[in-house]
């Protein structure tokens, strides 16, 4: 569970910094399913390390996610604005 949930922090992090969208929606669902995993995989000590990791990537991934969303959504509002 704790590679699970690093590989989908990871993920998340890269969509959130490099796409906006329907891919930042995909990237916060990946970073909602890892924070999930990562959670289950501290119970386990042996993975307790790269599970810790994984939660905290899943984390930041999640935030770079909906920040980016939010910031389309009020660059496309803005420029709707200007327009009309």
């Amino acid at each position: 569970m704790g590679v699970a949930s690093l590989v989908l922090g990871i993920l998340a992090v890269l969509i959130g910094i490099f796409s906006s969208g329907v891919l930042g929606w995909l990237g916060a669902i990946m970073a909602i399913i890892g924070v999930v995993m990562g959670a289950l995989g501290m119970k386990k000590p042996e993975s307790k390390g790269i599970a810790t990791a994984g939660l905290v990537l899943s984390i930041v991934g999640l935030a770079l996610c909906l920040i980016m969303y939010a910031a389309c959504v009020a660059c496309v509002g803005g420029s709707a604005a200007l327009f009309s």
